[in-house]
């Protein structure tokens, strides 16, 4: 089994998440995956490409598994994140259109869940964890900024077309409130662009547990809409570099000003 995380350690007080970007699914369970779910169509499509970089020394903790195999930003408990409203779950039984991923009685059962947990899940937070603490070490504080993106339309997920930038904080706990102005403010002045802070999407579990804005660990989630950087949100996926050349500017904005200002949060 390859390692289900990658590192790439820098010197900023910025680190770049990466839960659902990995595309590994060991054979074992790619045999269980109905042909719709081989798409695996819900992947964070080239977001680490998108990403890279734009900050310099920046630490990367990227998850290589598929989140099929087990979904590194939910809670490893299996609680929702969105009560009440559609969404898929630690291991998810169905796509972002709801339909069905894995063959007839082939989904995966608690003690499926229990090991991925264990090979997967655990592995890749208890590296993230570490990475934080050292990075906190050094300059007594933490930014955890958690990339993701999502297509712009899933009828099955939200209504309409999303926004292209989608900031999560959890209604502000997770990161000092000059995070998310900094990065509303770049945002809302990107010219072409729609923007909301908060809406559907408030951030996942790895934001929610590691945000701890008291202890020094602040934690931002940005799920971008596809059609920035894509050339189609359909297979084959293709990264758009024209697209994603403007987007990456805007990008880079933000994470330089986010670790301008780190030094001003610390305890």
């Amino acid at each position: 089994m390859t390692t289900p995380y990658e590192i790439r350690q820098g010197t900023s007080p910025v680190i770049l998440g990466f839960p659902h970007t990995g595309t590994e699914v060991p054979f074992e369970i790619a045999d269980r995956l109905n042909d719709n779910g081989r798409i695996l169509a819900d992947t964070d499509w080239h977001i680490h490409h998108l990403y890279d970089g734009l900050l310099d020394s920046v630490t990367t903790v990227r998850a290589t598994f598929h989140r099929y195999v087990i979904d590194a930003n939910r809670d490893p408990a299996g609680v929702s994140l969105y009560p009440g409203q559609n969404t898929t779950g630690l291991v998810p039984e169905t796509d972002f259109d709801g339909k069905a991923i894995w063959k007839d009685g082939q989904a995966p059962g608690e003690a499926d869940i229990a090991a991925r947990l264990r090979d997967f899940h655990a592995p890749y937070h208890a590296a993230l964890a570490a990475e934080i603490e050292r990075v906190r070490a050094i300059h007594g504080v933490a930014i955890l900024y958690d990339c993701h993106s999502i297509r712009s339309h899933i009828p099955f997920l939200f209504e309409g077309k999303l926004p292209d930038f989608n900031i999560g904080t959890d209604m502000g706990k997770t990161c000092d409130s000059a995070i998310a102005q900094a990065t509303l403010t770049v945002v809302e002045a990107a010219e072409g662009y729609d923007s909301v802070l908060n809406g559907r999407f408030k951030g996942g579990w790895t934001t929610r547990h590691y945000g701890r804005p008291d202890t020094g660990v602040h934690a931002i989630q940005m799920e971008l809409a596809q059609s920035t950087h894509l050339q189609t949100e359909a297979p084959p996926f293709a990264y758009d570099a024209t697209k994603a050349d403007r987007l990456r500017v805007h990008l880079k904005d933000i994470l330089v000003r986010i670790e301008q200002i780190a030094p001003g949060l610390k305890r």
